[in-house]
């Protein structure tokens, strides 16, 4: 278990405190108990509240509907949508209807099609309850047994229908890059692959299997083209003519000029798995089926990515060839290439493809030698490597492939494992079986009539550790194509932006370009299973919401400000107070030693004026070098209890006005203070959905460690507004976690005290707690952010930790259970939107973006759940990307107009700018927190605190280590803004 930078709640709090005003009334829940089983109509369009209500929940099945015949010239298109009818707020509850018993409604659901298994029970512990239920009897106590809340089910909660379309803002048009695509009605065969002996390289599978359908297509295969996965997975359109069948295949090896070496014999077994049509799937768009096709979606993008698999490299989704545009160089031995991104995905339109542009870094196709030179910026290549030297080569080459140039008539591949530890003029080796012993360079000499020059350097280390293949650098070369999927640095990163960035109509003009350059009419795959793509990108309706009025503090001349095209300045307006520090110098490496003076100085002084209170905030302008950031925080924020504010040395040295301003409105939020203020919120019931009730806004995010660093801890962070109705404020928490688990672990926590016997904690638990004593209210409204969950994890992130907010709030009182709204916020994704017309000003901004507050829910959204692209900023660069937000589980019944609307607003507030951001601030402030835990345990360290290991990967999982605790008052402000 992690250990969190934030500690418990202080031991006497009582909840709800003593004397504390009362809580706005609202009906008091029942008790809260797992769900024992509920009912869900596939086809119903009413909100989903929720498995979590206690009992039993029943839902009427609506009748089922009309299943035409298949005819066999099918489009799978659906209908336009249609503005559904809008809801309204909840104003007052509806006479409780009879809760049929247990015992009827499980009799009942044995007779229905689709159960859920939402029971948050074990299955035995529920048929228990069941029978007890009964029994009349037996006394209350005795029909309900406890049973275990741990959720058992990854396919627990329904997602909630989609309330209608919105309806507020400007209407405007606008493109999307989806691709509308229609499919013939065939019906697709799975089989099962299996190549013996096996070959982890898709590329491998893919030769034998192209090998295969080369001799044995138009016979045995009955004249039918396979789309392959390169795994285990092939399909077609239309059966093969068997149903299991072996062959047998021969592959020659071109490097290898020994023939008997170079022939390989693969046997290849195809097996029938299974079948499907596309009557589901076209329900599924029609709004008609809730359960998407998983299947039959994957063979038909399967099928679209089988041409390009070929011809370019492949890495996860997107394709890459130096065929695409000039291959830039990034810097360190890496090159930046082009690519494209593509995904085929159901929308409320149909299937659409959606095409974007992309790009990222390979291996320059270099040698070794000239690698190393560029990786390490060396000048002098004839001095030997240290220690650290070598670790971060090691590092870095470790997996790469690479082709021997020593070898006239012959060229071999290797993988590196390693590096050796002592340089090549060391390095001696065995090289017959009578134990003859010969130094490498010696070797090269005698064996190939090769001289090595590099004799200081190490040698790299193929095989194994029992049999390793020692190459000198120099007689080494880079295998073009290999991706390097370890962290950039900040250069790389910068140049590989520079080289990529385009306006939105140049970006739109190169996606344009690579669907025709795809030729996907063309595509032999594409046809064998009628699989027609839409040239041109959807045309898709948007509406632009209207940006809030924001005030700022009563002593500024202009007290309101209302943004223009996502942006507003500071002129006129106040925020802060005026702070009084003595200066005090320090060399880098005497910092620590520094700031702990300056806090006991700072303390006296203090202490001397009488004042009482602490240091409120230290600002520190850094040194020239880097390294001192990391320390800095991590000491004043959880050894000495300061916020502090950190100034680059070039931007204090010459600070401009803009400057300025962000600085004093990071500074203003750490003492304490807040910027802005949506003015609505001094209105009664001005926001919709959260003045009316006391709420709490959460931000979740999990941040995990660079690609290629396999121990560090994950860090979770869950942030929570204090200021009820002003939501401006959020308390931060944060905590580690096992190495890349994305569900947040320390939401809320049980365990065992030998003198108080069992204590509730976690990061929920205790913001909850922290809400009710800084506003004296209860929250009686929960909308909570997730930030970073992909799509295929989004039922077990949900089932986790909506189930451990739960816990939290029954932990603090019998019955308390206020309504949740869970809405996951998503950035990676490549659904990219663009003015209809370019250059039109009243449609974009200064960039040439779309305008900000530009919301679609129509078209390029789910086919039936409740989802929104929303581009809440100006662009400043390059093209916007819409933030993705998609609700999980909404007890709130959100209209569509509210939720986009709250979440446009929010992003006008976040603290440390004066424009609107492209995340909900909740989210991004999370996202904030835990970068700066990262700093708790890392320091300032670029590499990811690589370990001078061998390639063995570790065996079991690594320790988490706990983060250090932080400050209850540096808790208590925005410290991580």
């Amino acid at each position: 278990m992690g250990g969190r930078g934030g500690g418990r709640a202080p031991t006497g709090f009582v909840w709800p405190p003593p004397g504390a005003g009362a809580s706005t009334p609202r009906p008091a829940p029942s008790p809260y108990q797992p769900a024992t089983a509920v009912y869900h109509n596939p086809t119903a369009t009413t909100p989903h509240v929720g498995a979590y209500q206690h009992g039993v929940v029943y839902r009427t099945p609506a009748p089922a509907p009309y299943a035409p015949a298949p005819s066999p010239a099918v489009t799978i298109r659906a209908p336009s949508p249609t503005p559904a009818t809008v809801r309204a707020p909840p104003q007052a509850a509806a006479p409780p209807t009879p809760t049929p018993s247990t015992a009827t409604v499980a009799k009942e659901l044995e007779q229905k099609l689709f159960v859920t298994e939402t029971a948050l029970a074990p299955p035995a512990a529920a048929a228990a309850a069941a029978v007890a239920a009964s029994q009349p009897g037996q006394p209350a106590s005795e029909k309900a047994p406890e049973v275990d809340l741990a959720p058992v089910s990854k396919k627990g909660l329904a997602h909630p229908a989609r309330p209608g379309a919105g309806t507020a803002g400007k209407k405007v048009m606008i493109r999307a890059n989806h691709f509308l695509v229609n499919v013939a009605d065939n019906n697709l065969f799975h089989y099962d692959v299996s190549i013996n002996p096996e070959s982890k390289s898709r590329q491998t599978n893919r030769e034998v299997l192209s090998e295969l359908i080369k001799i044995h297509g138009k016979t045995s295969l009955g004249g039918k083209l396979p789309a392959y996965d390169g795994r285990k997975s092939l399909y077609t359109a239309g059966s093969l003519p068997f149903e299991s069948e072996e062959f047998t295949v021969t592959l020659v090896d071109p490097e290898k000029k020994d023939k008997d070496r170079a022939e390989r014999e693969y046997k290849i077994t195809i097996r029938i798995a299974g079948r499907t049509d596309l009557y589901h799937l076209q329900q599924f768009l029609c709004g008609r089926q809730r359960d998407m096709p998983q299947e039959t979606i994957q063979v038909l993008d399967v099928v679209l990515r089988e041409s390009p698999s070929w011809n370019y490299v492949t890495v996860s989704r997107s394709f890459f060839s130096t065929t695409f545009g000039h291959r830039g160089d990034i810097g360190e031995g890496l090159e930046c290439w082009r690519g494209y991104y593509q995904s085929l995905r159901p929308t409320q339109m149909g299937l659409s493809l959606n095409i974007d542009i992309s790009a990222t870094s390979f291996f320059k196709p270099v040698t070794v030698i000239q690698f190393v030179q560029e990786f390490l910026n060396l000048r002098d290549v004839s001095r030997p490597l240290n220690d650290r030297d070598r670790v971060k080569i090691k590092k870095a080459l470790r997996g790469v492939r690479v082709e021997t140039n020593h070898q006239t008539d012959q060229i071999r591949r290797y993988k590196i494992t390693g590096l050796t530890n002592v340089p090549m003029s060391q390095l001696i080796f065995p090289v017959d079986e009578r134990g003859t012993r010969m130094s490498v360079v010696q070797y090269f000499f005698d064996r190939y009539d090769y001289k090595l020059q590099h004799t200081n350097w190490p040698c790299l280390q193929s095989g194994s550790d029992s049999r390793p293949v020692y190459l000198p650098m120099e007689a080494c070369k880079i295998v073009e194509g290999q991706r390097y999927s370890k962290k950039l640095n900040d250069k790389q990163v910068t140049n590989i932006l520079r080289a990529t960035c385009q306006r939105p109509q140049q970006r739109e003009q190169s996606i344009r370009e690579m669907v025709l350059h795809n030729k996907y009419a063309e595509d032999k795959f594409a046809q064998e299973f009628g699989i027609k793509v839409c040239s041109d990108l959807a045309l898709v309706p948007a509406r632009v919401l209207p940006p809030p009025m924001l005030r700022y503090h009563d002593s500024g001349r202009e007290k309101t400000c209302a943004p223009s095209v996502g942006q507003w300045n500071m002129i006129n307006k106040s925020v802060c107070p005026r702070p009084v520090v003595d200066i005090r110098t320090a060399t880098p490496n005497n910092i620590e030693h520094a700031l702990r003076d300056v806090h006991r100085r700072t303390a006296e002084l203090i202490a001397q004026q009488g004042k009482g209170g602490q240091l409120q905030l230290l600002v520190v302008i850094l040194p020239e070098v880097t390294g001192s950031y990391g320390k800095i925080k991590r000491v004043c924020e959880t050894d000495l209890g300061i916020v502090s504010q950190c100034c680059l040395p070039r931007h204090a040295s010459r600070p401009n006005k803009q400057y300025l301003e962000n600085v004093a409105l990071k500074i203003n939020v750490k003492a304490g203070g807040r910027n802005t203020v949506l003015e609505r919120a001094f209105v009664r019931n001005g926001i919709p959905f959260v003045s009316e009730v006391p709420t709490i806004i959460f931000g979740a995010d999990v941040t995990h460690p660079p690609p290629g660093e396999d121990s560090a801890s994950s860090i979770a962070a869950v942030v929570a507004s204090m200021d009820w109705p002003e939501i401006t404020k959020y308390r931060g928490l944060v905590s580690a976690q096992p190495h890349r688990q994305e569900i947040i672990e320390d939401l809320f926590s049980v365990t065992k005290d030998p003198k108080k016997g069992t204590v509730n904690g976690g990061m929920i638990r205790e913001l909850l707690i922290a809400f009710r004593r800084k506003t004296g209210r209860r929250p009686e409204r929960i909308i909570f952010y997730r930030d970073g969950v992909s799509e295929g994890q989004f039922s077990h992130v949900l089932l986790h930790e909506m189930d451990a907010l739960r816990k939290a709030c029954a932990s603090l009182e019998e019955g308390y259970l206020p309504p949740v709204t869970f809405v996951v916020v998503q950035k990676r994704h490549h659904t990219r939107l663009f003015p209809e017309v370019h250059g039109k000003r009243e449609m974009t901004d200064k960039s040439g973006n779309i305008l900000p507050g530009t919301v679609v829910d129509l078209m390029i959204c789910h086919p039936t759940e409740f989802d929104f692209y929303l581009c809440s900023h100006a662009g400043i660069q390059g093209t916007s990307r819409p933030t993705h937000y998609h609700v999980l589980y909404d007890e709130n019944h959100f209209t569509a107009d509210a939720l986009q609307s709250l979440t446009n607003n929010l992003c006008y507030t976040y603290a440390r700018c004066t424009r609107a951001v492209s995340v909900v601030p909740p989210a991004y402030y999370a996202h904030l927190a835990a970068f700066r835990a990262r700093y708790y345990v890392e320091g300032d360290s670029s590499d990811g605190g690589s370990t001078p290991g061998g390639g063995v990967a570790r065996e079991g999982p690594a320790e988490v280590r706990q983060l250090p605790l932080i400050k209850e008052n540096v808790k208590d402000v925005m410290f991580y803004c």
